[in-house]
């Protein structure tokens, strides 16, 4: 938009610009400001007499095409801006800029790209019009062009201010992470730019890069502002782990405790970190919470297992700020907490029902072996809307927990019929059949639908565990043997398995989805899980901690969740694990979830 003053200057250049009878008299510096002021005013066909008027030699002119060109593109008309581009004989920058620019402006980056292949040598303008390009088509081809360009460009260029902002955009847009960190390590350090790299790690899940990123911030004395804090706020929720998320928490500037928007990115990190009571402190302070406020808290309940908690706050929540996302979030703190006939009257009242919405039911009922009210829910839904399935992987999910191979069998086949929809969820359904099939002793199917799966390209998610122990973070995959004191988890993980016994835990064969190697144990494949690991780290500590919190990329297990209660018992500890679905809090032989998981 221009201001009130800027156009009144451009209707000012126009009346000038009429005032001249003879248009062999107006020279060339008058037209391009007159085609400028049209361009700014939107004023086409004031633009378009003027370009009549003019004379074989002011068509000529290098910076009146240019102007002409920009003016076109300006008011949307890009044909006839290529039809002036094809005319002019000896293009220059200038020409190929207006034409690039434009193409940009009128959503047609591609366009732009193929304009720059046929300069010879292009400036930093040119350059910064390329890499805008790139940003905005976001392909592979367009990455590997840029790419390209950037590294076969002058020393000159690639110190440029404005060509290092454009490079780095290009490839943080374009995903090329390695890219963009080479070009941060050379740009100068703002506020602005370190909040590009950290939104970057987060899109791609890489949140101990922002974390570590916001501590070389403080380190160089830049000052963060908001956004940098919802950012840092936000990997620290998905890490999960409560002595960073502190830290960080105690760091943030009194003044900006009162934003609405900090104060909810705050709900739902301490909701994900297991800290309820923080979460409801800060929304207790909000005078007037809005949709999104209320739906984190509610999420926070639901994720910890307090069920009723978020039904109550459901229910006080107005009516007309309640959308689809409220909805689902109130459902599954149901599914969590095993409060079906509280989900089935809320499903009820529902007015207007997407698929998100009668998934998280079909999971609810599904966690409570309700299958045939489940699949009587897939029906009604598909009686209108084309089967979805993940509802199919929710029932799937809940015939792996009673472990019943010919329910899992055929829904399975289900997923097949629908599998062109959704190549992801049949992945997913895959690997859960065949977990399905190991674990009731059917070790030959499940080894040849493993075969089956490698041949298209399907793998496993490999279990990982995450926690913090003095300040680092720690991470152990499943049968890790990688840190410099595996020999002393292990031997701590013997010990608690001898614990385990002699306190009549039975390790759980039912959950081990691969044939045994000679020399294991149901025990030693078990214990080989990254959350027991990670748990063993934390016992080989002096002092042992009290509290525990360890987060794992997958569902804990059956035989992991029964253990661990006990263990929390005998060591008179407080454990909690954020597993893919919730939060478990184990405490004196007991978990949050009742066993409903």
């Amino acid at each position: 938009m221009i201001r009130l003053n800027e156009r009144k200057q451009f209707a000012k250049t126009l009346d000038l610009f009429d005032k001249h009878h003879n248009p062999d008299a107006l020279t060339d510096r008058i037209i391009v400001q007159a085609l400028k002021a049209c361009s700014q005013l939107g004023s086409l066909q004031r633009g378009h007499n003027i370009h009549k008027q003019l004379s074989n030699q002011s068509k000529n002119n290098r910076f009146i095409q240019a102007s002409l060109i920009h003016f076109y593109m300006q008011c949307g008309r890009v044909n006839e801006a290529q039809r002036v581009f094809d005319s002019c004989v000896n293009k220059n920058v200038a020409h190929y800029g207006a034409m690039m620019k434009g193409f940009i402006r009128n959503n047609m980056p591609e366009k732009a790209i193929e304009t720059f292949k046929n300069v010879d040598d292009p400036n930093e303008i040119l350059l910064c019009l390329l890499f805008n390009s790139c940003a905005q088509v976001r392909t592979a081809q367009a990455l590997d062009f840029g790419k390209r360009i950037w590294h076969s460009a002058s020393e000159t260029h690639r110190k440029d201010e404005y060509n290092i902002v454009a490079a780095f955009d290009m490839f943080i847009k374009c995903g090329d992470i390695s890219s963009a960190e080479q070009i941060f390590d050379r740009m100068k350090r703002t506020v602005v730019n370190y909040g590009q790299m950290m939104k970057c790690y987060n899109n791609h899940c890489m949140h101990v890069k922002t974390i570590n990123l916001y501590e070389k911030m403080k380190n160089q004395n830049i000052a963060a502002n908001l956004v940098i804090f919802l950012l840092v706020i936000n990997a620290c929720a998905e890490r999960g782990l409560e002595p960073r998320c502190r830290l960080i928490a105690s760091q943030i500037p009194s003044s900006m405790l009162s934003d609405l928007k900090l104060q909810t990115t705050l709900i739902h990190m301490w909701g994900k970190v297991a800290c309820v009571k923080e979460a409801k402190h800060i929304f207790d302070k909000i005078d007037k919470p809005n949709y999104v406020a209320y739906t984190a808290m509610i999420n926070a309940y639901g994720l910890n297992g307090m069920g009723y908690d978020a039904i109550q706050l459901y229910h006080r929540m107005p009516a007309e700020m309640k959308d689809a996302k409220t909805h689902v979030c109130v459902l599954n703190a149901c599914s969590h907490s095993g409060l079906v006939n509280e989900s089935r009257s809320i499903f009820a009242a529902i007015p207007n029902k997407n698929h998100y919405i009668y998934t998280t039911m079909v999971d609810c009922l599904s966690r409570s072996f309700l299958f045939d009210e489940a699949h009587q829910l897939i029906e009604e839904f598909e009686r209108h809307q084309p089967p979805n399935l993940l509802m199919y992987i929710s029932l799937l999910s809940g015939a792996r927990n009673r472990n019943d191979v010919s329910l899992a069998r055929r829904i399975t086949q289900r997923i097949k019929q629908l599998g062109h929809v959704d190549n992801d969820c049949l992945a997913s359904a895959s690997v859960l059949f065949t977990n399905i099939l190991a674990s009731s002793g059917d070790l030959e199917e499940a080894s040849q639908l493993r075969f089956e799966m490698d041949q298209l390209g399907i793998r496993k998610k490999m279990g990982l565990s995450w926690t913090e122990v003095n300040g680092e973070i720690v991470e152990f995959r499943v049968k890790d043997r990688t840190h410099p004191r595996t020999e002393e988890i292990y031997d701590e993980l013997h010990r608690i398995e001898k614990e385990l016994i002699e306190h009549g835990h039975k390790f759980d064969s039912s959950w081990i989805t691969r044939a045994m190697m000679p020399g294991e144990t149901v025990a030693s494949i078990l214990n080989s899980h990254s959350e027991r690991l990670a748990l063993a780290y934390h016992f080989i500590q002096r002092p042992v901690p009290s509290r525990i919190q360890i987060v794992k990329n997958l569902r804990i297990c059956g035989d992991c969740h029964g253990a661990i209660k006990l263990i929390s018992q005998i060591r008179r500890c407080e454990i909690i694990i954020r597993d893919a679905n919730r939060i478990h809090h184990f405490s004196d032989g007991k978990c949050s979830c009742n066993d409903h998981f």
